[in-house]
This record gives structure tokens, C-alpha cells and sequence, in this order.
């Protein structure tokens, strides 16, 4: 019977992951929730948001796209939004000629600059002194000060603009949205990925998008038993302000009688000690090892960037997608250095736990993608 119970499960899992018929009467009953609130309800949150132009339009991803959607309506701006656009293009763009070629670009916009019918007209005659005469060495320091004049630029006039126009109201109706109760009703749940010291992880299906996630379950008796509820919502509290394609997001947090749920990415790839010893011929080629290590290395480069650090590097702890991207996992033992502050104590976890002990370990299995099963790992708490 437990097998039986394990096949039923796997099958509603995978079955929930298909694409859904989208003309179903009970989905479009749904979706007629997602509705965004009216423009009467944002009021309060407008008199209580601070006017922070680095948390509204650069650290939260709806409102840094609808502040660039904003600048393309007005022709004074659009130029600074498509200057950041090729310095981003360029801090991303590889070693080499690529990049070379890209920075010429750039310094030579940077040496128009200053003239008010110039492709620059927001950056100083100064910085273009110092783009002409700069030596090939300093031209990544020369583009630094030109991004740092260009955010200068958009956080007096076009930012103030940007709070007093309509793109501004839909910000406010997405954040009213945000703010509405979460409830373990939300969503369908369907087979246990993995279990830890503290609970279990499982696959959720949001009832109104269709979207499926993985849900963490921090038993709350547990919590208490292990004194584990400082760890728990320090770990919520990190996710809330991780922004980064290299570390599992945090989609929703809400809490049952017995349970403090982290709703996060779902990770269908399996975790990378697994694709180390389990996939192929035992380990990996090193283009693959290189490939991993950079995007772990912009996930922990993240973390730094807002003084958190990690404290649990380990092959478990980093989570494959279906598409063989890889993201950090398991913020539990991560913490965040306050000013003034220096961090002391020794963390670890042990590599092998003891027979019932805090480890995490694979359960059941799923058919995956190219026949391999999809796992899900969650660590000892």
C-alpha cells in the first residue's frame, strides 16, 4: 500500500505541474482574484511608504520595472534609462573583446558628455574631461562615476515624477496586493519532497495561478522543543531581502496552528552532490565545475553585497533547476552583520547525521525529466 500511496502521489505531482486549461470556468473564476485592488484602497500606503528611491525603484523588482517603463514615456529620461541599460550589459558581458568593445562604447558616450544636445545630457562636462584623457586602465572607474552621476540624475527630477504618475498608483495597487493574508487554503498540496529536523518540504500548487512552489514546514512544537524559532525567522527575514537569480526566492510566508510555512522556488533538478556522484561518471567536466562555481559565486557575492553571510557552502545546499541553473539553498545558519557588529561563533552541521537524526534525506521519487528523478533536499535545521 505504501508504494500504491507513493505512485497516486507522484502522478497528482506531476500532473499538477502541466500546463492547466486556461478556459476552465473554475480558472478563470480564479483569476478574476488577481485583480488588483482600486487606486481608494493605496492611501495609506502611500503616506506610509518612504520615499526611498533605492528600495522603491532599485531593490524591488516591480518597482524597478515599472520606474523604467515610466522613463521611456518621457523623452528627457529615456537616455539615462538606456545608458544603465548598456552599462549593465557591459558589467555582464565576457572577458575579452566583448567587453573591450563595450567599454570603448561607453567611454566614448561618457566623452559627449555635458552638452545639452548631447546622447548625455544628465552626466557633468567633467566626467567627459576625464573620459577623453582617461588611460584604457581606468575606464571601468571612469563608467563607475558615469553610473553614479546617472542614478544621481534619476533620483531628483524623474523620481519625484515617477511618484506623481500613474506608473507610481499601479506600484501602490501591486504592493496593496502583496499585503493581503496568505492562508494554507491558498493553496493545493501535493507529495513530500524531503524532510529535515524541523519539518518536511513539499510541492504546493498556488490555487489562482496554477504556479507550483515548494513549501517548507517548520513544525512549531519542534521549534520550541530545539529552541529553533530565532533561526526560523532569521532565515525569513534574509529571504525577504535576497534579490538574486542565483538564490531560492521566497514567494510566500504565512503560518497554521502547527506550522510556520516558507513558500519558495522549486528546485526539480536534484541538489549538486547528487549530480556529482549519482549522474553520468562520477564527477563533473570542468566546464560544468566552472559554470556552477561562477553562478554560486554571484549568489554568495549577493548575499555579501546586503553584509549577509552564508556559513553553509556545501554541494546539498545548492539546488538545480529543470534547466540545470543552479541556486543557494538552506539560509538557516546564514546571518547578517549589523554595523559595528563582528561575527564570532563557530557554525556546522555534521556531514553524515546519525540514523533519525538532522540530516536531510530523499523521499519517495518522482519521474523526471529525461527519466531522472526530481529531488528536492531539505537540510538539518
Amino acid at each position: 500500500m505504501g508504494g500504491l500511496d507513493n505512485l497516486i502521489a507522484n502522478t497528482a505531482y506531476l500532473q499538477a505541474r502541466k500546463p492547466s486549461d486556461g478556459d476552465s470556468k473554475e480558472i478563470q473564476k480564479r483569476r478574476r482574484s488577481l485583480a488588483l485592488p482600486g487606486r481608494e484602497h493605496c492611501t495609506t500606503l502611500r503616506q506610509a511608504l518612504p520615499s526611498d528611491f533605492d528600495s522603491l525603484c532599485e531593490r524591488q523588482p516591480v518597482g524597478r520595472r515599472l520606474f523604467r517603463e515610466f522613463l521611456a514615456t518621457v523623452p528627457a529620461y529615456q537616455p539615462a534609462a538606456d545608458f544603465l541599460a548598456e552599462v549593465s550589459d557591459w558589467e555582464l558581458a565576457e572577458e575579452g573583446e566583448p567587453k573591450e568593445s563595450r567599454l570603448r562604447a561607453l567611454l566614448a558616450d561618457c566623452s559627449r558628455a555635458g552638452v545639452p544636445e548631447g546622447p548625455l545630457p544628465f552626466l557633468s562636462a567633467k566626467l567627459a574631461g576625464q573620459s577623453s584623457t582617461a588611460p584604457a586602465a581606468e575606464g571601468p572607474a571612469v563608467v563607475a562615476l558615469a553610473k553614479a552621476e546617472t542614478l544621481a540624475f534619476l533620483r531628483d527630477q524623474p523620481f519625484q515624477a515617477f511618484q506623481a504618475s500613474p506608473f507610481f498608483d499601479q506600484f501602490l495597487q501591486w504592493k496593496v496586493f502583496e499585503q493581503q493574508p496568505v492562508t494554507d487554503k491558498y493553496f493545493y498540496e501535493f507529495r513530500v519532497l524531503g524532510k529535515g529536523g524541523f519539518g518536511e518540504v513539499c510541492a504546493i500548487q498556488v490555487k489562482n495561478t496554477g504556479k507550483m512552489y515548494a513549501c517548507k514546514k517548520l513544525d512549531k512544537k519542534r521549534l520550541k522543543k530545539k529552541s529553533g524559532e530565532k533561526m526560523a525567522l532569521l532565515e525569513k527575514e534574509i529571504l525577504e531581502k535576497v534579490n538574486s537569480p542565483f538564490i531560492v526566492t521566497l514567494a510566500y510566508a504565512y503560518q497554521s496552528k502547527t506550522h510556520l510555512c516558507l513558500v519558495m522556488s522549486l528546485m526539480t533538478g536534484g541538489d549538486l552532490k547528487y549530480h556529482i556522484y549519482h549522474v553520468g561518471e562520477l564527477g563533473l567536466e570542468p566546464a560544468r565545475v566552472l559554470f556552477y562555481s561562477a553562478q554560486i559565486t554571484c549568489g554568495i557575492l549577493h548575499l555579501h553585497s546586503i553584509r549577509i553571510v552564508y556559513r553553509d557552502m556545501k554541494p546539498e545546499n545548492v539546488l538545480l533547476d529543470d534547466r540545470g541553473n543552479c541556486r543557494l539553498s538552506d539560509l538557516g545558519l546564514a546571518v547578517q552583520i549589523r554595523d559595528g557588529q563582528s561575527i564570532v561563533q563557530r557554525v556546522s552541521r555534521p556531514a553524515r547525521p546519525p540514523a533519525g537524526g538532522l540530516g536531510g534525506r530523499r523521499v519517495g521519487g518522482a519521474a523526471g525529466h529525461g527519466g531522472r528523478e526530481e529531488l528536492f533536499y531539505l537540510h538539518g535545521q
